[in-house]
C-alpha cells in the first residue's frame, strides 16, 4: 500500500463517547465496507497496543481505516463525500477524521451546509 501512484489516506472512526468498544469496531468496520465499494485499497489498521495515555475506546487502538487510491483521477472526492454521507446516517454521533500528507480534515456535527463547504474546500486541496 503507498506505491508512488498512489495516495493513501488515513480515516479514523471517533464513535460517540456512549458507544461500546463492540459497536465502535463495527462503525469501522461499516465504513470500511463502503469505502471498498469505491474500487480502492481499503484495509482495517492493525490495533497495536494503544499509546501511553490513551483512553479506553481510543480510535486508533480499535482501528483506523487505511484507503490507497489512484493518485490521479477522481477517487478521491468520492471518498470524502462516501465517508461525509455515512456520517450523516449516523446522526451525527461519530467523527470521522481523513488524513492526506498530514492534513486532517474532521467530519462532525455541523449542518449539511457547513459539512459541504468544508469538505468542498478539503477535497480543492488534494485534487491535483
Amino acid at each position: 500500500m503507498g506505491t508512488e501512484d498512489e495516495r493513501v489516506v488515513l480515516l479514523v472512526v471517533e464513535p460517540d463517547p456512549d458507544v461500546d468498544p463492540d459497536s465502535a469496531d463495527r462503525l469501522a468496520r461499516r465504513l470500511r465496507t463502503e469505502v471498498a465499494q469505491l474500487d480502492v485499497d481499503a484495509r482495517l489498521a492493525a490495533a497495536g497496543p494503544s499509546p501511553e495515555g490513551a483512553k479506553v475506546g481510543d480510535p486508533v487502538a480499535l482501528g483506523a481505516v487505511l484507503v490507497a487510491l489512484s493518485a490521479s483521477g477522481g477517487v478521491f472526492p468520492l471518498l470524502v463525500e462516501t465517508v461525509r454521507d455515512w456520517l450523516a446516517r449516523q446522526a451525527a454521533r461519530h467523527r470521522v477524521s481523513l488524513t492526506v500528507d498530514g492534513d486532517t480534515i474532521t467530519l462532525e456535527k455541523a449542518t449539511a451546509a457547513e459539512r459541504r463547504a468544508l469538505v468542498d474546500a478539503y477535497v480543492q486541496r488534494h485534487s491535483g
